[in-house]
Order: structure tokens, then C-alpha cells, then sequence
């Protein structure tokens, strides 16, 4: 099935027969999320602490969507709005976390100097380090939809914002205070926050929220997602091919929330490629999966990720980061396999997570390829030969002499 939902099968299984093949309903699950918290976001005046969240909406840009994420509950929320919390939870845990973050949206210009005191809160918000007890008054009770996206975690019940105040001094770091204030293009505010130390999603949200840069705007929080991962990833890259390659074939393998990452590095240059499928009966998975890819080599990219989209520089940032750690280079291939398990997407922190829990479980080190090959091959759900067919990387070194014994196993 290729879209989310098929309304005809739909109208048929009404979500009890799981025809789609996924373990639960999509639909129905977020129906018992949203009846679980609507007494609590029934009404249109709220107080709560929130973890601290802000969402930047993309449609419309140049006029875009924006505004705080605050509960209807008081004190240590930051589990509600902090993938890095989130390792150990369930996607229904996800979904309710989103669900109880109510975002009070309204209108305003990227360019924030066109922007008046709503905005200057919601920035005293994203800088803060901490929960902050804030109020939000709405304009009518906020309502929960499901919108399906691969990129940012599922946004909550929302409502046009009437007002909105910090009712507590933001707890914001020293310094974040000087690069925000600093004259600082982006990329370097990033980088500085990611050496000191910052998570990468609080450096997210400052983006988004246009503290960063010198001319300062909003960024659409899917954007910042995809630039802030990409931006740390491109300069660890440059740092990586001063080191050493790394000796042997290593694989690495992990599961996390119905996706399936296998991991291979081998000796030689720096090269990165993602290969992904959504399996049969997956959110987004087909009759006749495919392989989506999208790579790189020593130089990086000139050009936007065209297939897996976000997917691509999360995952990438966490095998960049396991190989600065070591202070080696290595040529990288990541496997993505997405399940059925997997009923609804909760954003690419879940792959970024995925990958960075693999290059902590090692499957073994091998001298040659074709061992290292053999082993996943064994692992992988859907056929190795159609990953042979769609890769670059795996593709050019078929055609070398090193593989042409095994493949001739694997394909006879």
C-alpha cells in the first residue's frame, strides 16, 4: 500500500481485520490517544510547563505557521518534547507525548524583525534549557489531526493563538546568550553549540525559532532538522578524512521501533550511502517494495538528498560521529529496513537513534568483503540482489574483481 491509508480497504477492515498487514491501526490508535488526553485539552485556556517546544510551519513561506508546544501539566516535562528520553518508549508512548503538547499557531513573517512580542516569548522559550511555566489562551478548543510525516515528531492538537506569556524567567545558558547575540553566520552558531556540547535538538530549535545567523528568520522546523544534521555531518566529514582507515570489514546491526538497521564499514576513502525499503505491509511499503539510495564520496554532496530526504543525514551523522570518536575514516553503507511493526511515523530522530544504537552493537570484523557480505545478506529482509541493483557504492565494487566469486554464489 502506498499511501497511509487506502479508503477502500479501510472501509472494509475498519481497522479490526488489520488488512493492511501493519500489527495495530493507525487510525484507531490515534483515536485512543486523543480520547485518552481530550479532557485535559478540553478548553481554550491553558497553563502548563512546557519542555521547552516551539513548531515552525513550512507552508505558506514566506508567511509561516508558528508557536509554542505547552501541556495542560506543571513541572519536569521535558520527556514530552526530547527524542534523547525517547529510547526506550513505544510509538504509542510517542503519540501520546505529542498529544498532550498543545500548539496555540499563528501567523508571522520569517524575517523576525517584522515580528512584535509574541514572537520575542516564544524566543525567550526555545532558548531555555529547562521547562518554563507558560499560558496560552486559544480561540476555540484545540483539535488533534494526523498528519504523517517522516521528518519531524507528530504534531499535537492545535488552535490559533490568542495570546501567549512566559509566566517564569527562562533558564537559558550563558552561552547560548553569546552566540545569539553574536554576529555569527549560521553554520558557525551551530558548530560552536554542537563542540560545547548542546544536543543537536535544542540547536534545532534555536534555528528554528531565528536566533541563529546573521540575518535572522525562521526557519520551518523541518528545514532545521535537515540543516542542522546536515551542517554537523558535512564538517565532521572534513575532519574524518584527516584520520587513518579503519583495518578490517565491520557490520553492525540494530532494531529500534519496527526498522532494522544494518550497518557495514569497510577500509577504504570516506564514502556514505543510505539504502532503504518499506517493506510489504510497512506505513508507506508497496506490493513490489524498492530500493531507495542516495550516496556520497569523499567530496560530499552538491546537490539536495533526492529519495531518502532526511533519512540520509541522520543517519549519516550517526556513523560520522562514530568514526570521528575513534579518530578513523571508513566507506559506509546503512541499511534501512522498515517493517510493518512500524504503523506510524514519529520522525527521523527514530532513524538517527536507529543508526547510533547499531554502531554500538558490533555483529563481528571480517578480513575479506565477501564475509562481511555473506553475513548480511543473512539479515536483511528483502533480497541483497536488489540492493546490488540500486547501489553505488555496493554497485561499483560488484564490478571489481574482489566480489565476482561471491556473487556468482549468490546469484546462481
Amino acid at each position: 500500500m502506498s499511501e497511509l491509508f487506502n479508503s477502500k480497504l479501510c472501509a472494509i477492515c475498519k481497522g479490526r481485520k488489520l488488512l493492511c498487514g501493519r500489527p495495530t491501526c493507525p487510525i484507531l490508535e490515534r483515536f485512543r490517544v486523543a480520547r485518552n488526553v481530550e479532557q485535559k485539552l478540553n478548553k481554550r485556556h491553558l497553563f502548563g510547563s512546557s519542555p521547552p517546544s516551539v513548531f515552525v510551519g513550512e507552508y505558506g513561506y514566506p508567511k509561516v505557521r508558528i508557536g509554542p508546544l505547552v501541556p495542560p501539566i506543571e513541572g519536569k516535562t521535558d520527556y514530552l518534547d526530547n527524542p534523547l528520553k525517547w529510547e526506550n518508549k513505544t510509538i504509542k508512548d510517542i503519540l501520546y507525548y505529542r498529544s498532550m503538547l498543545v500548539m496555540g499557531e499563528t501567523k508571522a513573517d520569517v524575517s523576525v524583525r517584522k515580528s512584535g512580542r509574541i514572537l520575542s516569548e516564544v524566543q525567550e522559550l526555545a532558548m531555555s534549557v529547562k521547562p518554563v511555566d507558560s499560558e496560552i489562551l486559544l480561540r476555540r478548543k484545540p483539535v488533534l489531526k494526523v498528519i504523517p510525516s517522516e521528518f519531524a515528531p507528530p504534531v499535537g492538537p492545535k488552535a490559533e493563538l490568542l495570546d501567549f506569556e512566559l509566566t517564569e524567567n527562562p533558564r537559558i545558558p550563558r552561552r547560548t546568550d553569546y552566540v545569539v547575540s553574536d554576529e555569527l553566520k549560521a553554520e558557525q552558531a551551530i558548530m560552536r553549540l554542537y563542540n560545547w556540547g548542546f544536543d543537536e535538538y535544542y540547536i534545532i530549535r534555536l534555528l528554528s525559532a531565528g536566533l541563529l545567523g546573521v540575518d535572522k528568520r525562521l526557519v520551518p522546523t523541518r528545514w532545521s532538522i535537515t540543516t542542522v544534521q546536515d551542517t554537523i555531518g558535512k564538517n565532521l566529514r572534513r575532519e574524518i578524512l584527516h584520520y587513518p582507515e579503519i583495518n578490517d570489514y565491520e557490520v553492525y546491526f540494530y532494531r529500534f521501533m519496527g526498522n532494522r538497521y544494518t550497518v557495514l564499514l569497510m577500509p577504504e576513502t570516506y564514502a556514505f550511502e543510505l539504502l532503504e525499503v518499506w517493506l510489504k505491509g510497512s506505513l508507506f511499503g508497496a506490493e513490489e517494495p524498492r530500493v531507495i539510495h542516495d550516496y556520497e564520496d569523499f567530496r560530499g554532496r552538491k546537490e539536495y538528498v533526492r529519495e531518502t530526504a532526511g533519512a540520509y543525514h541522520a543517519a549519516r551523522l550517526s556513523v560520522l560521529e562514530a568514526l570521528r570518536a575513534r579518530r578513523r575514516q571508513a566507506r559506509a553503507v546503512v541499511f534501512r529496513e522498515v517493517t510493518p511493526e512500524y504503523y506510524a511515523p514519529v520522525g527521523v530522530w527514530q532513524l538517527r537513534l536507529g543508526v547510533k544504537k547499531a554502531m554500538g552493537n558490533p555483529i563481528g570484523r571480517f578480513e575479506t568483503l565477501n564475509e562481511a557480505l555473506d553475513v548480511i545478506r543473512r539479515r536483511l529482509e528483502h533480497p541483497f540482489e536488489r540492493y546490488l541493483q540500486r547501489s553505488y557504492v555496493l554497485g561499483a565494487l560488484a564490478r571489481q574483481k574482489t566480489l565476482d566469486e561471491w556473487l556468482g554464489n549468490v546469484l546462481t
